[in-house]
């Protein structure tokens, strides 16, 4: 399963928070964490049961008072096997906690992760191979990793290593509010689009001007590539370069996309214009079905190209436009994946798109009176 499609937990760390943890508990709780963390019972105490009490074991013998928590991270090593305390101690869970520091330690946590039921490892490295080793050593394995992580910033590179990540990120916040980024990073996900069929109604040359090239950091499939139009409320679905040319060699990663002052979406709510776009941007994969994908440009190549004007009608009677260069080897998508040389279109054909179905300023979704021709 894809790290977009999954359930991610956010987990919120009261260790060292401050004279602010109250405040920050509160915040977790607004945004339904799964659990919150402490090592001191004090400080999960009176918070409610929709949320888990975790608590942090750091002496060598566990307490008698466990307060509130529900759930005690132990050191595997100290403390023993989390099963077996936990069919000692009706009523609580148990888990691992290990600081993976050297190779010993990421022998430890690989071995954890493959046998105990719930994992928190914080990496003290700044590489992120000790994770996909241990997310390697976990595939198969019934039990969940949670990861420490001092950042949010940090908590966004976590969850895309290995193309899978870790089933939570525990989060050591900095200031109030930072709850509230992880949610947003952490619950981000990438709905499907519901693509309409167009109809093609003409298509002719329109003398010259610059065309962007979109260069992605990946793969892209040969049914995928991203929406592009002359207006924001209708684009049409231009193809990745993955189908077999007979002058030049395939690039997967790239997408002939159109005119400069094309609209593309970012993401699904925010549209972009080509020109903008730059190494380090989002655009947002689409492929025929209509499943999507955020996907990280890698560079923009603009140049002076003929250009070709495709026009085209959705079913609403909203009319399209999609400017391109005007060479047979720019493609766009029709129903069912089917792959249209953009220079042999005729009225008729059917072609893929999507209606946002609102008008943009500076790429935002806006309710204002709009005409675009």
């Amino acid at each position: 399963m894809s790290a977009a499609m999954r359930d991610r937990a956010c987990w919120l760390d009261l260790r060292g928070a401050g004279p602010w943890r109250r405040e920050a508990a509160e915040e977790a709780l607004h945004l339904r964490f799964e659990a919150v963390v402490a090592d001191d019972p004090a400080d999960l105490a009176g918070l409610p049961p929709t949320v888990t009490r975790v608590l942090v074991v750091t002496g060598d013998d566990l307490p008698d008072d466990t307060g509130d928590a529900d759930l005690l991270l132990i050191d595997p090593v100290r403390h023993g096997d989390p099963g077996r305390l936990a069919a000692g101690r009706p009523g609580l869970r148990f888990g691992s906690r290990v600081d993976v520091t050297d190779a010993a330690t990421l022998e430890l946590a690989c071995e954890r992760v493959r046998r105990d039921e719930l994992t928190v490892l914080r990496f003290h490295d700044p590489t992120h191979i000790p994770l996909e080793i241990v997310l390697a050593a976990a595939d198969g394995a019934t039990g969940r990793i949670i990861t420490e992580v001092d950042g949010v910033e940090e908590a966004s590179v976590h969850l895309t290593v290995l193309e899978r990540g870790p089933d939570g990120i525990l989060l050591r916040p900095g200031g109030p509010g930072d709850a509230t980024k992880l949610a947003e990073v952490v619950r981000q996900g990438s709905p499907d689009l519901e693509l309409v069929t167009l109809t093609v109604t003409g298509i002719r040359h329109c003398g010259s001007g610059e065309r962007a090239c979109v260069d992605t950091c990946s793969h892209l499939g040969q049914d995928e590539g991203i929406l592009v139009g002359s207006r924001s409320r209708g684009l049409l679905l231009c193809v990745s370069e993955t189908h077999p040319l007979p002058y030049m060699p395939m690039r997967p990663f790239r997408v002939n996309a159109g005119a400069i002052m094309s609209y593309t979406l970012a993401g699904h709510e925010r549209t972009r214009y080509l020109c903008e776009l730059e190494a380090g941007s989002t655009v947002l994969a689409v492929r025929a079905d209509g499943r999507t994908r955020p996907v990280t440009v890698g560079r923009v190549k603009i140049e002076t190209r003929p250009l070709l004007a495709i026009d085209a009608v959705a079913p609403t009677g909203e009319r399209l436009n999609l400017i391109v260069q005007d060479d047979w080897h720019v493609r766009v998508l029709g129903p069912g994946g089917v792959v249209h040389n953009s220079t042999e279109l005729k009225p008729g054909d059917e072609v893929l798109g999507y209606l946002p179905g609102r008008e943009r300023h500076v790429g935002y979704p806006i309710d204002e009176l709009c005409h675009e021709r």
